[in-house]
């Protein structure tokens, strides 16, 4: 067998959420076909790294009152944590907020626009005149302009369904400050995604490269059209700012797969191999990208394109699965089964559980996994301590007790060390191919042909007659053989415990062709127990801790309330002369972005006063309302003219302003005490 080098990587995980169930489904997906092509004895990488750039990140930052880089690094962490947690074994796990990502999105955005594939037009935009930035769709809210339901997005109503633009919805606001946004012009940069349709047609449908169904997929984005892509944000943004465009950043989208690129140079610099051997477009080595059914369009379009057009070699496949959902549904935090990898690695579960489980679950379709609870732990219990790990633990008690430790020099005749070893090539093959679920039927159904024999033999009752030891130590001897090629083929699966039953059985590190040879009077190490079966009362717990969590998040914490000023007497209050005054016009002030020219009528005469409410009130609302004014405020000289007073409006730490208005019946003039 040819020796191959093999670059494998997962999507990249956003910093600014924890990792839960779900996400986990792809890394150890990843993780087994790495494992596995390490063991056959190939060069194989696996890199990834944080994807750290975009408006939730620094909106998310300056809530928390950190920066950017701040957050992303304690992020970073975090998620690494969990996915050592998780036995994920990374080769790189870095960030694209680095210096390596930089200069080769540099370096392809320049390749790019000298081939033609970049060009620039002025947009249209929604604007947040409170934070002076331009809103992604996501950070618009305001009223379906379909069927007018309240606090929809700016992409999609989550009511009646419809798609739209921010521009048509009704009454928006921005969810950053509560403002009403504005229509403004920018340029923004494109990539020519069109040019490059006769290159990804063919690519698209050459052999290996997509599944089927994502394939289909592409058929229906090349009839609908491609369109230009729109790779560039205005400050501020978190990201990397366009060489000779100075306020102008990489969209997170064009960065975040050069990540890729970024953590294998990482890794490589580290231990000497050459970036150019494994990324140039005649390299002989392989890219491989696993990634959800929700990111397609971006790996399977973007991306190669992108690489083609700047000089680099494309993946060799995009493997693609589908979604995560647990008890037949989708994953919910208020039926508890929101679990965050954390939740899960905290309540005390083992992590190959469910590694196991996953595995016994997937295959190469773009097909949702279901994660059964009740069936995870029947599954789970049953196959691996049941099943599996019941052969060594009947087996290495007889060999410690009764033969000093030491596996026999011969084993008897069986057919089932000729049948267990003639299965690797076809397991080998499901691996390959990512059909671990088929992989998974088979080693379990070689599991059962053992603990027949072991029902057949009874080594207990073997060890109760005379006469009858070397047969004991034989049939025990082999029973210890075949669980260790057994362990073998779940290797990948279960590293940990793989590495366990090493140590047990006092060997190296197992290698896929392990399973062709056996140990014959070597000495193993007292046996101790493996694994636990789940409790299922474990599983019940953190399903039920998970619900009380996400209902103590969806509780009003009550508002932050400011603390109260020093106390005032009945003298102090009287010097106030509060008046309910009448709006008898309202306009924008021309050059503030805050402030509205009000009229106000006091019953016997009328003041103008400028008032800081713009954020959350258009003029023309206004007019024709009563609020409370201060009328004995000494009057304020401004650039726009004379504030005769002041209205009082409440406001908290969160965004919107709230003008206070009289019950009926109050008339302007009237005094407030």
């Amino acid at each position: 067998m040819s020796k191959r080098k093999i670059l494998v990587t997962s999507a990249l995980p956003y910093a600014n959420a924890a990792l839960h169930l779900g996400h986990m489904v792809e890394y150890v997906q990843t993780d087994i076909w790495a494992r596995f092509q390490k063991m056959r004895g190939h060069t194989c990488y696996y890199c990834c790294a944080t994807d750290t750039h975009g408006t939730p990140i620094m909106i998310s930052a300056e809530k928390q009152g950190i920066s950017p880089k701040e957050l992303v690094e304690r992020m970073h962490d975090v998620q690494e944590a969990d996915f050592k947690g998780f036995h994920i074994g990374f080769d790189n796990f870095y960030s694209t907020d680095s210096d390596e990502t930089r200069e080769l999105s540099y370096e392809i955005y320049r390749r790019l626009r000298a081939d033609g594939k970049i060009t620039s037009r002025v947009i249209s935009q929604l604007f947040d005149p409170q934070k002076q930035m331009f809103l992604p769709d996501r950070f618009v809210k305001g009223e379906c302009p379909k069927c007018s339901a309240k606090d929809q997005y700016g992409d999609n109503c989550e009511v009646c369904g419809a798609t739209y633009g921010p521009t048509e919805l009704k009454n928006p606001y921005s969810t950053v400050s509560g403002a009403t946004p504005e229509l403004r012009e920018s340029e923004h940069f494109f990539f020519k995604l069109g040019d490059c349709e006769e290159f990804l047609r063919h690519w698209t449908r050459e052999a290996g490269r997509l599944q089927p169904e994502a394939a289909n997929k592409m058929n229906e984005w090349f009839e609908a059209g491609l369109q230009d892509w729109d790779i560039s944000r205005d400050a501020p943004y978190f990201g990397f700012e366009i060489p000779d465009a100075p306020g102008k950043y990489f969209y997170v989208w064009l960065d975040a797969p050069v990540g890729y690129m970024g953590s294998s140079k990482n890794l490589f610099d580290r231990i000497g191999e050459d970036f150019d051997a494994w990324w140039k477009v005649d390299s002989d080595a392989e890219l491989y990208h696993f990634i959800g059914k929700d990111i397609l369009y971006f790996h399977a379009l973007f991306w190669p394109a992108m690489l083609k057009y700047s000089g680099y070699r494309t993946p060799s496949a995009v493997n693609v699965h589908g979604f995560l959902t647990v008890n037949g549904q989708k994953m919910s935090k208020s039926r508890g089964t929101g679990i965050t990898a954390r939740e899960y690695l905290d309540a005390g579960l083992n992590p190959e559980w469910l590694r196991y489980y996953y595995a016994a679950k997937l295959n190469s379709k773009i097909e949702d996994a279901d994660l059964a609870l009740d069936d995870f732990v029947l599954r789970v219990n049953s196959d691996l301590v049941g099943k599996y790990i019941n052969i060594a633990s009947r087996a290495a008690g007889f060999i410690a007790k009764r033969f000093d430790g030491r596996l026999a020099a011969a084993l008897p005749d069986s057919a089932l060390v000729a049948k267990l070893q003639g299965a690797a090539q076809s397991l080998a093959d499901s691996f390959e191919a990512r059909e671990y679920s088929r992989a998974v039927r088979e080693i379990m159904a070689l599991t059962d042909e053992v603990n027949q024999y072991v029902d057949q033999v009874k080594p207990w009752e073997l060890a109760k007659q005379q006469g009858r030891d070397a047969e004991l130590h034989g049939a025990c001897s082999l029973l210890i053989n075949l669980f260790r090629i057994l362990t073998v083929y779940l290797k990948p699966v279960l590293p940990k415990l793989a590495a366990d039953v090493e140590a047990f059985l006092a060997v190296a590190p197992l290698q896929w062709d392990d399973a062709q040879t056996l140990l014959l009077d070597h000495a193993i190490q007292p046996y101790q127990h493996l694994m636990t079966r789940i409790d299922p009362k474990q599983v019940e717990a953190l399903v039920e801790a998970n619900k009380q969590n996400a209902a103590a998040a969806a509780a009003p914490a009550g508002p932050k309330v400011e603390p109260l000023a020093p106390t005032i007497n009945i003298d102090d209050f009287a010097k106030l002369d509060l008046r309910i005054a009448k709006i008898v016009d309202c306009k924008h002030v021309e050059g503030a972005e805050k402030l509205l020219q009000l009229t106000l009528d006091l019953g016997d005469h009328t003041r103008n006063v400028f008032s800081g409410i713009k954020s959350a009130y258009k003029p023309e609302d206004l007019v024709g309302k009563l609020t409370v004014m201060v009328a004995n405020l000494a009057p304020r000289k401004m650039k726009f003219g004379l504030s005769e007073g002041m209205v009082l409006a409440a406001s908290g730490e969160g965004p919107g302003l709230y003008l206070l208005e009289p019950h009926a019946g109050a008339q302007p003039g009237m005094r407030v005490s």
